[in-house]
């Protein structure tokens, strides 16, 4: 019982932990290293409980039983350590681990357990043991956490959990008394871990919040626990009432340590205050710093490209580039793992220093950097698709990004259709939109530039800006003036206007009531200063006088040639008002949404631009309410 009420399940509160983005901080390793101490400490008592609670009642045996366990440890951590250490020098970076290793590693596994059954320690100590002496760094480790964690989590713990729910009987509790000892238990369990975690916290001047944090952290329960019961059980120490009581108690205990520390303890983000958050500023020659985010290896030659195309001018401060892989934390153990590899609280770590699958992404990106002017850093973020878009706002502030380039959610087909890829990334995009603390461009990737790299003299792309008015377009025109400067883009600019004869008449929409959208002095202003600035034969502007919906599809259509298009995703005026009846994406915008439309013909890629106006979005909130991620495809 003892054993049972003082255990913290190491597994359960990482995973708590890094879902509430708490795994990185002070209070967070606190609690990842007392639990690390607390589960050798628990499984060490698990090992003595089990010798003394044997069938023999000689207390000669019990004493055997745990002497020869000390033995059997003793002689694991002198023999074990130097063979696995030379098993992992033979096992390289980039290289494939060879099958034999880790089918001598599991045997070794397997005889550990074997030795400790014989010996009248439960199996599962053994094998704990050779976890605990196993090497956690390099190609070796990485491997057979890959090769095991799918089989052990996908179906051997299920299945003892299934087979510990079958041996709870919760109608063995009955009555006023069992009630009441039920109760007993988890005030016990309870008053034990959370008071004596809280006072000792204090005495190490732990701030009162992260004491009750830290203490509700401790008292998690799991997986450990569980295997104390079945084995209390097994040996009759525990009975039907008893077994059931204390599952209850480690339920309820794992149940309300997520809301409560929720509730106690959520560290606030320290606002950043920086001076560019947009491409549009008075400065042209300050640096721009983009975070890009990407989700797969899909997205790379097109995301390569576009940073090539924006880099400027060689007398500039130049390009910072932040590329962001973008990965959901899932229920496997090297989620976990990755996760603790953050640098900060909640924010993505360098993908420098430790080996995943996207190891080809980071060469391509050092490619790029050393073949450009272009600084790239690739980093990775983890976390549930719930709070992905805190992470890429909270690193877009850390950086001092002016944009943050998010792929679309859908994919070409080699018909030209798109397909629904990753739905549940349509929701952070949104979100991403709604909180970003800088402008925030969206990527319709076709293709930019072909399915490689395309080397700074053999540029040649032609990038059309669609021009109907607003901060919006504004930011899209900025940007594009900035591509129009690399030697090889040309920039066209196609500015639509309404003819004098059909003004009010192309929208049915009422003006009166939008009579604060339409903001033309601006828009001339920045016009003029933009035909100012640019005079290079590079950069081709054109009106575009139309008198309806159908005119502005016919203007665009013919200028199909182009390679890239930027527009804004809330233009304004009288032409816009028309168009955003046809918006099927709220995050694309009417221009956007019109562009990747199945019936029309253009074929080029298409970044959606919003600039960042100091405020919260409030664009998406109507269709935030009609569609509910919750009965889509959000998974947290």
């Amino acid at each position: 019982m003892g054993v049972a009420l003082s255990i913290t399940a190491f597994p359960v509160l990482a995973r708590i932990l890094a879902e509430l983005k708490l795994l990185t901080t002070d209070i967070g390793r606190m609690a990842m290293s007392a639990a690390a101490v607390n589960d050798v400490a628990a499984w060490i008592l698990l090992a003595l409980a089990v010798a003394l609670s044997g069938s023999i009642t000689s207390p000669v045996v019990s004493l055997w039983v745990f002497l020869s366990g000390c033995v059997f440890v003793i002689c694991l951590a002198l023999i074990v350590p130097p063979i696995f250490k030379w098993l992992a020098c033979r096992c390289h970076d980039g290289e494939p681990v060879e099958e034999i290793y880790i089918c001598a590693t599991l045997a070794v596994v397997l005889a550990a357990g074997f030795v400790t059954d014989a010996i009248g320690i439960h199996a599962m100590f053994g094998a704990f043991v050779v976890g605990v002496l196993f090497p956690k760094e390099g190609p070796f480790a990485h491997a057979l956490v890959e090769k095991v964690e799918d089989l052990v989590s996908g179906l051997f713990l299920p299945l003892y959990f299934v087979s510990s729910g079958l041996k709870t009987n919760i109608a063995t509790i009955q009555g006023l008394q069992s009630w009441g000892l039920l109760a007993l238990v988890i005030f016990t369990a309870c008053f034990g871990k959370i008071i004596g975690t809280v006072l000792v916290s204090l005495c190490c001047k732990v701030p009162l919040r992260g004491a009750l944090a830290l203490g509700f952290l401790m008292n998690t329960k799991g997986l450990v626990e569980l295997i104390v019961l079945n084995i209390g059980k097994d040996r009759k120490v525990l009975n039907d009432q008893t077994f059931a009581i204390m599952v209850l108690m480690a339920l309820f205990t794992t149940f309300i340590t997520t809301p409560v520390v929720m509730a106690v303890y959520k560290p606030a983000r320290r606002k950043m205050d920086y001076k560019y958050r947009t491409i549009e500023r008075k400065n042209s020659d300050a640096q721009l710093r983009i975070l890009a985010c990407f989700h797969s290896a899909r997205n790379i030659p097109s995301m390569i490209n576009l940073f090539e195309a924006s880099r400027g001018v060689a007398k500039r401060e130049g390009l910072s580039v932040y590329a962001l892989h973008l990965m959901e934390l899932s229920e496997r153990s090297s989620a976990i793992l990755m996760v603790h590899k953050a640098r900060k609280n909640g924010l993505p770590f360098w993908s420098k220093g430790w080996r995943s699958d996207s190891d080809h992404v980071v060469v391509a990106f050092e490619a790029f950097q050393q073949l450009s002017q272009v600084t790239v850093r690739s980093m990775t973020s983890i976390s549930s698709m719930a709070d992905m878009h805190e992470d890429i706002c909270s690193t877009a502030e850390s950086k001092r990004a002016a944009i943050i380039i998010l792929p679309f959610h859908k994919h070409q087909r080699v018909d030209g259709s798109f397909e629904t890829t990753w739905t549940d990334f349509r929701w952070v995009n949104r979100r991403v939109l709604e909180h970003a603390p800088c402008s925030v461009g969206i990527l319709v990737d076709r293709g930019l530039g072909g399915t490689t790299h395309v080397s700074a003299s053999n540029v040649s792309y032609l990038i059309t800006v669609l021009f109907f008015g607003g901060p919006d377009d504004c930011e899209a025109l900025a940007y594009g003036a900035r591509m129009a400067e690399h030697p090889g883009i040309s920039l066209n600019i196609i500015r639509f206007v309404v003819e004098p004869e059909t003004i009010g008449e192309i929208s049915t929409i009422n003006m009166q009531e939008n009579a604060g959208i339409e903001t033309k002095s601006s828009a001339e202003e920045f016009l003029s200063r933009f035909r100012n600035l640019q005079k290079d034969d590079s950069v081709r502007y054109e009106e575009k006088a139309v008198r309806n919906v159908t005119e502005i599809i016919a203007a665009i259509r013919g200028a199909d040639r182009s390679n890239l298009f930027l527009v804004g995703r809330m233009p304004e005026g009288e032409l816009a008002l028309a168009l955003r009846r046809r918006s099927e994406c709220p995050e694309l915008g009417a221009v956007g949404s019109l562009l990747i439309a199945p019936d029309f013909s253009v074929t080029a890629s298409v970044l959606v631009i919003q600039q960042y106006n100091g405020y919260t979005c409030p664009n998406l909130d109507p269709y935030m309410k009609e569609e509910s991620p919750d009965k889509d495809s959000e998974s947290s």
